[in-house]
């Protein structure tokens, strides 16, 4: 038996179960040194798929924020979101700020539209890609309050942005983050 063993670990699947453990060690190790240097790897369909870097410039439009509840939890489970460091296990979310403190924002079946410019794309769907119902934030008019903003990717219109869930706390902001490289 030791020599039948001994075989099997000099074959090639040795060669390349040891070529894809390297791979995925790499892989893993260089994704965890990027976020404790600040990069953020953005595979989601809200924003260009890149590389984007955490900054302390206040104006910076893009922000990574934890979703409150009970929206961290659905966006969580249908597989919004990935696992992460947020504190219900799922990976903060990358959304672009597209309204703030004294914005107008009318959410209608049309969109989001903000001091009356309709965001493209920001239309609230009835159902996700999966055909499981979703549903829109209360339509109406609302003034940004102090301590909030709204965010939106006109990006993608599948996006689980502000349409879904409102504002969101200055509080559940985690990062502002500008773009450094897209695809």
């Amino acid at each position: 038996m030791a020599g039948l063993l001994d075989r099997v670990r000099n074959t090639r699947f040795a060669v390349v179960r040891f070529i894809g453990s390297v791979v995925v060690i790499v892989s893993v190790g260089t994704f965890q040194l990027c976020g404790l240097l600040g990069f953020r790897i953005n595979t989601s369909p809200s924003l260009p798929v890149g590389l984007y870097l955490v900054t302390t410039e206040r104006n910076a439009n893009l922000v990574e924020f934890c979703p409150a509840e009970p929206f961290a939890a659905l966006s969580l489970v249908r597989g919004y979101r990935s696992p992460g460091a947020c504190q219900d296990g799922g990976a903060p979310l990358l959304k672009p700020i597209v309204a703030k403190r004294g914005d107008v924002v009318e959410l209608s079946a049309r969109g989001i539209c903000v001091n009356g410019r309709l965001l493209a794309n920001t239309a609230p769907l009835a159902k996700d890609t999966e055909g499981r119902p979703l549903k829109a934030w209360p339509f109406g008019h609302f003034e940004v309050a102090p301590g909030t903003v709204w965010v939106a990717s006109s990006y993608d219109s599948r996006s689980f942005d502000s349409r879904y869930f409102g504002p969101v706390s200055i509080v559940a902001i985690r990062n502002r983050v500008k773009v450094l490289l897209t695809l």
